[in-house]
């Protein structure tokens, strides 16, 4: 039995709503601002039809490059062959919310700032570097005298009650 190829073919599970969260879409998703040059991401939302990206772009991460009153373009890299082309999508804002890719980095930017000017009042030095986890610190197993006598493990005997 041969399979469609339709635009939404193979979708079944992805643009299904999460459980609990069935029903129109929430006012809040419309009053969100979003700029040219921030970092979004694209989850197709199925209450609304209009504006929905194709299959390959849900979960992909893009920037906003034009903003109209009820859309949003996307630039999203496509790897075709052996290269990246630059594809501009435009979605509803139903289908785009803001990532959160960058967090992480821009906390780490103002702690290393703060740290930064306590260590300038104070006229020390301070590494803002991150250090990879280091192996753990070297002890020592309490002896076999004492408390701490070595047990010998052996298996319990089969029985049988018949």
């Amino acid at each position: 039995m041969p399979h469609s190829f339709g635009y939404r073919a193979r979708t079944r599970h992805m643009f299904k709503r999460g459980f609990k969260e069935h029903g129109p879409v929430k006012l809040s998703t419309f009053l969100i601002n979003y700029h040219v040059g921030d970092i979004v991401d694209i989850k197709a939302n199925a209450a609304q039809q209009k504006g929905m990206p194709h299959k390959y772009y849900h979960g992909r991460t893009g920037i906003v490059y034009n903003v109209t009153p009820s859309a949003v373009g996307v630039i999203v890299y496509k790897v075709v062959g052996n290269r990246y082309m630059e594809k501009r999508v435009n979605l509803r804002v139903e289908h785009v919310r803001h990532s959160k890719c960058r967090q992480e980095f821009l906390d780490r930017v103002k702690r290393n700032h703060e740290a930064h000017v306590a260590a300038k009042e104070k006229g020390e030095r301070v590494n803002l570097k991150r250090i990879p986890v280091q192996p753990r610190e070297a002890r020592t197993v309490a002896s076999a005298t004492g408390d701490n006598i070595p047990q010998t493990m052996v298996p319990v005997p089969y029985e049988t009650t018949i």
